[in-house]
């Protein structure tokens, strides 16, 4: 791109902002409106700020797409649109997402400071319209050209917000003697099980576009390994949310099974990927120091060296960094530009 085009991309971002700062501030008003209500505690303004910030940022998100990449599927085949419109759809609930947590941490943060503030409306909707500005402008700027790295960076971001947040509102302040999953337990479990379930959801999607780059690298031709990656991912996923979704105290069993299955499913994808793209040294040599790490924290955790939470905190930082990795790598052999399959199905030639 020229320096005039990135110059109409930087002005169109701009627009984005204040345009997601006006609506913020309007609704936010609106939504506020009546008696001044406290930062934080019973009846606080963060809930509603949260929520406002992150619709106008899923918003942001789809306008951009609309703008940006209209007619991108138009030549695909059925199969190949309906992923690319599911998830993007993903993506987007993950935006609303990430944006309302984000706005929850910081009002948990900024409570400690502000203890007794009250806001009147006004006051409330010039809060929204900030974090509504912050959150839409970032969403704007993914839906110009919606990268795999944006997917991995926006999944390690929800996780570390949502689970900071969790900790900070959790009701046992020890649960980290036992294991990550105690924060989802009690009346703030909500926090860290709605976390884990946007989370499965991002490391579907995130599958689905290595599919997608996958797909832009080898052709066609590779297209059953690629529908083989992608379901692994999709798998690790849907098991991840199902970790959210069980909770430790209802239904232990079950919710064992699911986290066991997630971390069986990712160490699978990322040896199907790695098998794939045998030819880049770079990434057989990451994957062997991954597995050869989570199988050392693992006999470390039999021994009882680790504690089930230092044993997840480990296993899902290897995951994070080789997943980043792997985008990286992707973004420089990967082509741009999108690749419509000329076959019917992703499993027949």
């Amino acid at each position: 791109m020229d320096v005039g085009g990135r110059l109409r991309e930087q002005e169109r971002m701009l627009w984005a902002t204040a345009l997601c700062f006006a609506a913020g501030a309007v609704v936010g008003t609106v939504v506020l409106w009546g008696a001044a209500r406290p930062f934080s505690g019973d009846g606080s303004v963060i809930i509603p700020i949260a929520l406002v910030a992150g619709a106008i940022a899923a918003v942001g998100f789809a306008v951009s797409t609309r703008m940006h990449r209209a007619g991108e599927t138009r030549p695909m085949p059925a199969w190949q649109a309906w992923v690319s419109h599911v998830s993007a759809t993903a993506v987007t609930v993950a935006i609303a997402g990430v944006t309302a947590l984000g706005v929850l941490l910081a009002g948990e943060v900024l409570a400690t400071g502000l203890e007794g503030l009250t806001l009147p409306a006004p006051a409330g909707g010039v809060f929204t319209g900030v974090a509504s500005a912050l959150g839409g402008r970032l969403a704007f700027r993914m839906g110009v050209r919606l990268r795999t790295q944006d997917i991995a960076a926006l999944l390690s971001a929800f996780l570390v917000i949502g689970t900071l947040f969790a900790m900070l509102t959790a009701t046992d302040p020890a649960w980290w003697e036992r294991s990550f999953s105690d924060l989802g337990i009690g009346a703030g479990g909500w926090a860290f099980n709605g976390t884990l379930v946007v989370a499965g959801l991002l490391i579907a999607t995130a599958g689905s576009y290595l599919g997608r780059d996958l797909h832009r690298m080898l052709g066609d031709q590779a297209l059953r390994r690629i529908a083989a990656i992608v379901s692994t991912w999709a798998g690790a996923g849907l098991a991840l949310a199902a970790v959210g979704l069980l909770p430790l105290d209802r239904v232990r069993v079950a919710h064992a099974i699911a986290a066991y299955s997630t971390l069986g499913l990712i160490l699978a994808a990322t040896v199907l990927t790695t098998l794939l793209l045998s030819g880049v040294r770079m990434l057989r040599v990451l994957t062997s120091v991954f597995v050869v790490f989570v199988v050392a924290a693992t006999v470390a955790f039999g021994f009882g060296m680790l504690s089930v939470a230092a044993l997840e905190a480990v296993v899902v930082g290897l995951v994070l960094l080789w997943l980043t990795t792997l985008v990286q790598l992707l973004c420089v052999l990967a082509p741009d530009e999108s690749r419509p399959s000329a076959r019917r199905s992703p499993l027949r030639a």
